[in-house]
């Protein structure tokens, strides 16, 4: 990945830590970063040693506080229309990555912010984050996904008052609700969303791929494509030289050493 003023980037134990650096403006998402993001993210997918992300951002006031507002305020529709595409664009990407992705949110979270936190797999919140998309009280909506994917966190009625007041929510109350996966002192929220990946990448990794393609999968089709596509990869991964050394471990009671085969 291009060095960036913008976008950090640390490889450590197969994990990689992506952190937004714009901590002067809240870190907010221009469509510099979400172009830097992709590109961040598309390498990251072509490195067989990274098994995992963790993405922040710098400073303790911001995760990141939406989008540049400035840029959107001078777009036109068609502008305003292509921002959209590539934000929904990159955070599928995000969402579609091959390995867990970790949201590591302290300060603010808000707006498109809030729509990247919730394209990754998981979101380790501070007590004190805010999360939150206030996008009508600006005559917009969210743009990013986030119409679509907090419901199928919170449940419509929790999503509908979130989106339709704006009003945000502080890291324990998303962990109650389910917008967030634990909510951690701030100062813990970095080595918590280590530990959680760590902990995640334990395990088989063609079994992890998988199970994160099998359960996105099944947000958009019937239960029976759903079903359909578990029973695919399960047998998939019942001929993996990873499932027979996972059996063979259990049965003689040692850690397992997977090899991703």
């Amino acid at each position: 990945m291009p060095a960036s003023d913008s976008l950090g980037l640390d490889r450590s134990e197969g994990i990689a830590i992506l952190t937004i650096n714009r901590p002067e403006r809240l870190n907010a998402i221009d469509r510099g970063l979400l172009r830097e993001l992709d590109a961040a993210f598309q390498s990251l997918e072509a490195d067989s040693a990274v098994r995992g992300v963790l993405v922040t951002g710098a400073g303790e006031r911001a995760f990141a506080a939406g989008a540049d507002l400035t840029e959107l305020a001078e777009a036109s529709p068609a502008e305003a229309e292509q921002i959209s595409r590539e934000g929904q664009e990159l955070f599928a990407r995000i969402e579609r990555f091959p390995g867990p992705v970790v949201a590591a949110v302290r300060g603010y979270a808000l707006g498109g912010g809030c729509e990247l936190a919730l394209a990754c797999h998981l979101r380790v919140a501070a007590d004190d984050a805010r999360f939150g998309l206030p996008e009508v009280g600006l005559g917009l909506l969210p743009g990013f996904g986030g119409t679509v994917r907090l419901s199928r966190l919170v449940g419509l009625g929790r999503a509908l008052e979130l989106i339709l007041t704006g009003e945000p929510v502080d890291g324990r109350r998303a962990a109650e609700i389910g917008l967030a996966n634990r909510a951690v002192p701030s100062g813990e929220v970095l080595e918590e969303g280590r530990r959680l990946l760590s902990r995640i990448l334990e395990n088989g990794p063609l079994a992890v791929r998988r199970a994160i393609e099998s359960v996105l999968h099944a947000q958009d089709v019937a239960t029976s494509e759903g079903l359909r596509l578990e029973r695919t990869l399960f047998t998939l991964l019942s001929g993996s030289e990873d499932m027979r050394e996972g059996v063979s471990a259990f049965q003689e009671k040692r850690p397992p050493e997977f090899e991703g085969r």
